[in-house]
């Protein structure tokens, strides 16, 4: 018997109920780990509300990253043996391999010998946010040395990733946030820029910062009215890549900006790098190095006990943290 998190309806923070269950042994091509650290991601929340892009069976598990121990593994699986320290990387389905619990079991290819510089917190909050970043700007934009970059959402696990991961490359980073009081933090963590959209006038100041050359990427989670002065801010050739829809308005396309500057506009989600051995095998190699050298690292905002797992997922929803919210077990 091991303690997982699980929901029996929709609904707030409140339906998270932990529960005592039989965890089956782990199947062909599984690991499964003796949990030490869960790192909380947006999607788990939308998942529990029932406004994410996967449709779960009730009462349903769930959770993309986690970092722990080796329990045992499963029968074809080489490379791992109880015992050794683990992060994993988000599978396509938490609801088929939910992270949530003191045991939980995944596919072998998407366990990770992290590390042993890493803590179980930092691994927790390690492979969503640099796989989402990295898969955006380096695998699909290019970003490289002179480029400039504008990060919205700046504030989140994957907007610091982002900054770190631009800083990496030689990028000079934009980092947007709605109010002030953030601007100063960013600044503090590698952000070379930083507009508070709230406060001040967004074209404006982008194109005040980059120049007659424009922004030549922008990654950004949120749509909606910011739509509009982010793609009039881009350069001749750039590339504007979605990775979510945090605004509830509607998003404008600005069909003459996009047209007059040859824009691409690029809808993405991190399981293009998930589900492609290649580029995933780039990724981790590419994030793992930049652990080594220290370019990249974790940032966590707040932990806590995984029996207050509804204090964390309300905490999720107040939109107040500055990097990864991570639950230790």
């Amino acid at each position: 018997m091991a303690r997982v998190i699980r929901f029996h309806q929709h609904g707030g923070p409140e339906v998270l109920r932990i529960e005592h269950v039989d965890v089956p042994a782990p199947g062909r091509y599984e690991v499964q780990i003796r949990v030490r650290a869960l790192g909380l991601n947006r999607a788990e929340a939308l998942l529990r509300s029932g406004a994410y892009i996967e449709t779960p069976k009730l009462p349903s598990g769930l959770g993309l990253e986690a970092a722990g121990i080796v329990a045992a593994v499963g029968e074809g699986v080489d490379g791992f043996v109880p015992g050794d320290v683990v992060s994993v990387i988000p599978p396509l389905s938490m609801v088929r391999y939910p992270a949530y619990g003191e045991l939980a079991t995944f596919p072998a290819e998407l366990v990770v010998k992290h590390p042993p510089s890493l803590g179980f917190e930092a691994a927790a909050a390690l492979w969503m946010p640099y796989l989402t970043a990295y898969g955006a700007l380096i695998d699909i934009a290019k970003l490289h040395s002179g480029d400039f970059a504008v990060i919205t959402a700046a504030s989140s696990s994957v907007g610091l990733a982002a900054i770190q991961i631009a800083n990496m490359v030689g990028a000079t980073t934009i980092a947007v946030t709605r109010s002030a009081r953030k601007k100063s933090a960013l600044l503090g963590h590698g952000a070379e820029h930083a507009v508070a959209s709230a406060e001040e006038e967004l074209e404006t100041r982008l194109k005040e910062i980059s120049g007659p050359e424009g922004v030549r990427v922008t990654f950004d989670p949120i749509g909606g009215p910011i739509f509009e002065p982010l793609v009039a801010a881009m350069s001749r050739g750039g590339i504007l890549i979605e990775y979510g829809g945090l605004s509830a308005e509607p998003t404008p396309f600005p069909l003459f900006p996009v047209l007059s500057k040859s824009l691409t506009l690029r809808g993405y989600l991190v399981h293009e790098i998930v589900s492609d051995p290649a580029r995933l095998a780039a990724a981790k190699a590419f994030v793992l190095e930049g652990l080594e050298s220290g370019a990249l690292r974790p940032t966590i905002t707040r932990t806590f006990p995984f029996d207050q797992i509804i204090e964390a997922h309300r905490f999720l929803e107040t939109n107040e943290q500055f990097g990864k919210i991570v639950v230790t077990v």
